[in-house]
């Protein structure tokens, strides 16, 4: 498996992959078509897609994960949201995911990120260094399910807010 930057020919097969992906997601509600694969799509028409990479192997594309600025109480402090990040269905569970993780958090890291943010499980992602913080927040989700991850200082205080892109 290789995992590269996206180049503009995967564009379509990331968004058939990422739709799979949250097709039946538990997230979503019943009947609730998925929209992670537009946010994608909007978060690169609006020059907000810092990284994307993708999982690729003999038979194409099987994964993929984003990474776009995040700005905390209005002001951009180096943050960034990581996601979302998707896994054919059939291929999940093989470690594709994590290998997208470290990578993800490795580019981030060399392109002098402060850290990231994401939301998620914690119980997958804290094992790459995730945990929740009480003075960080996003509005309308679970303090637990909100996540961070510091590379430079200290986590700031403050509400979060992704691009535009995620509605």
């Amino acid at each position: 498996m290789l995992i590269r930057p996206e180049t503009p020919a995967d564009c379509p097969a990331i968004s058939r992959l990422t739709l799979q992906a949250f097709t039946n997601h538990p997230h979503h509600a019943p009947g609730q078509a998925p929209t992670e694969h537009l946010i994608i799509e909007r978060l690169r028409g609006n020059g907000a897609l810092t990284l994307s990479l993708v999982a690729e192997d003999e038979g194409g594309l099987v994964g993929q994960v984003s990474v776009s600025p995040v700005r905390i109480d209005g002001q951009d402090l180096g943050w960034y949201g990581l996601g979302p990040i998707a896994v054919m269905p059939a291929r999940q569970g093989q470690g594709i995911g994590a290998a997208l993780m470290r990578e993800a958090q490795d580019g981030m890291r060399e392109q002098g990120a402060a850290g990231l943010v994401l939301l998620g499980e914690p119980d997958y992602y804290q094992r790459f260094g995730f945990k929740a913080y009480a003075q960080l927040s996003y509005p309308g989700v679970p303090q637990e399910y909100f996540m961070a991850l510091p590379f430079a200082g200290d986590v700031p205080a403050g509400s979060v807010a992704y691009d535009p892109a995620f509605g």
